[in-house]
């Protein structure tokens, strides 16, 4: 019975201080650096109740949508994938084309080149011919002459040698002219025999050259033939290259479609969270693990960075700007001037078109003050300074369907998560989720900041804890 007294007891002092001290049991808000409003703690009571009011129409609406969703980033991812094989067969469609082409180059070259051998080997054989020509004339001059000692010699054997003898007034004479026509009779031999050779090679000589001719032609004939081949080869290419072309298209055409469709369930997914400008943890939830599906950002990590920034959009700012010349401004509770609000060469055009575009006066639009160590003038629950939001307004736009607003909570995730993923934190390691949120914070990896770092990870571990125990029907999500 003292047990049991003991431990009421106990309990009783318990249910004291939780009602007493409700700052105490926050959920995760002992990560905040920011001291929050009266209004900012009424509003997030009020979005508490929020998810308790939505209709179970509108969640079974998100259910349909976001099952309709990962269909249609199926077949992104499909038809992302064929387009990259088809670019593959194009580069090595193309790759061969221009094989093709060096060597239809290179046989128009060989051709020319044989051409010319052709027609260097036709003079040769013109000049050949030439040479022949000339020789049978000198063949037919020798003939002729060959005929007139011919015919002497046979004009002389059709005389007797009495008759020989009685026609020479000497003897003398006589063996004069015997001798005579002997050796006429074996130069005629000799002639004769010279000129049949030389008749002989040189025809031999134009044979062989017609042969090389008759080669080099035929050599002509095959390389056009194989430049026809290759042509033709080529054209082939060029038709599957254009079909291939034609084909990248219609995936292209498909890829655009379907992105728009998801773009707009995107869009309506968003609206069906419907959270307040500070959400609940859970609420907060829902949009990172939305996120996390479209940049691959851990959503634990994800809600400590924006817990780490703004106490996930509990904290946006303490200044307004009251000079849009020098970027001067003051703080919120008090008429403190602050001098380094926003730095009015680097941000405050971009911050003046920002307003401009989202109907937002800028004398009356809260952004960060400057800290010792920098400048202020930072936006909404990511805290992006406005020269770094237009580089992905435009992005989050794309997802969303709709005009980016730095001050919204879903949009501020959506960029968070984009910028964080462009610095390597979708890796999910421990090391790369460090680097990004160090360049996040400074725009550097300095381990003069490093106490950011090591303060993002340290909560994001928490979140992890939570998220599981939410999973397994251990923690309630509100």
């Amino acid at each position: 019975m003292k047990t049991l007294s003991f431990l009421k007891l106990i309990l009783f002092f318990i249910l004291i201080l939780v009602f007493s001290l409700p700052g105490l049991f926050a959920f995760g808000e002992e990560n905040s650096t920011s001291t929050l409003p009266a209004e900012s703690e009424v509003s997030n009571q009020e979005s508490a109740t929020s998810v308790e009011n939505v209709s179970p129409r509108l969640i079974e609406e998100r259910k349909v949508l976001e099952e309709e969703l990962k269909k249609l980033e199926t077949e992104i991812e499909k038809y992302e994938e064929d387009i990259s094989k088809t670019q593959k067969e194009k580069k090595t469609l193309q790759n061969e084309i221009y094989i093709l082409k060096q060597k239809i180059e290179k046989l128009n070259l060989q051709i020319q080149q044989t051409n010319l051998g052709i027609r260097e080997v036709g003079l040769q054989i013109q000049d050949t011919e030439d040479s022949v020509e000339k020789t049978s004339l000198k063949i037919e001059d020798s003939r002729q002459q060959l005929a007139v000692i011919l015919r002497t010699i046979y004009e002389s054997d059709q005389k007797s040698l009495i008759e020989i003898l009685l026609s020479e007034e000497e003897l003398s004479n006589f063996f004069d002219d015997l001798t005579s026509l002997e050796a006429l009779n074996s130069k005629n031999q000799e002639l004769l025999e010279e000129i049949k050779k030389l008749k002989s090679y040189l025809e031999e000589q134009k044979t062989v050259l017609s042969g090389e001719k008759e080669d080099l032609e035929n050599l002509s004939k095959m390389q056009q033939l194989q430049r026809k081949e290759s042509e033709s080869t080529k054209g082939e290419k060029d038709y599957l290259l254009e079909k291939t072309k034609g084909k990248e298209s219609e995936y292209q055409k498909l890829l655009t479609e379907t992105q728009k469709k998801a773009t707009e369930i995107r869009s309506r997914i968003f609206e069906l969270i419907g959270v307040p400008k500070a959400p609940t943890f859970g609420e907060a939830l829902d949009i990172a693990n939305f996120v996390s599906r479209i940049t691959g950002i851990r959503p634990a990590y994800l809600l400590a960075v924006l817990t780490q920034e703004s106490n996930i959009g509990k904290n946006v700012g303490q200044c307004y700007l009251v000079n849009l010349e020098t970027g001067e401004g003051v703080r919120l509770t008090s008429d403190k001037k602050e001098p380094r609000t926003m730095k009015s060469s680097r941000d405050l055009p971009f911050f003046l078109n920002i307003c401009q575009e989202l109907g937002r006066d800028p004398l009356n639009t809260l952004v960060s003050c400057p800290m010792e160590y920098g400048w202020g003038g930072a936006m909404g629950p990511a805290q992006f300074i406005p020269s770094t939001w237009v580089r992905y307004r435009d992005r989050v736009k794309e997802i969303t369907g709709k005009a980016a607003d730095p001050w919204d909570i879903k949009d501020a995730f959506l960029a968070a998560a984009l910028y964080l993923t462009d610095y390597g934190a979708a890796k999910q390691t421990k090391d790369a989720e460090w680097k990004a949120a160090m360049i996040y914070f400074s725009g550097s990896t300095n381990t003069k900041y490093r106490f950011y770092g090591d303060s993002v990870l340290s909560i994001a571990q928490k979140y992890e804890a939570d998220i599981k125990a939410i999973e397994e029907g251990n923690l309630t999500k509100i």
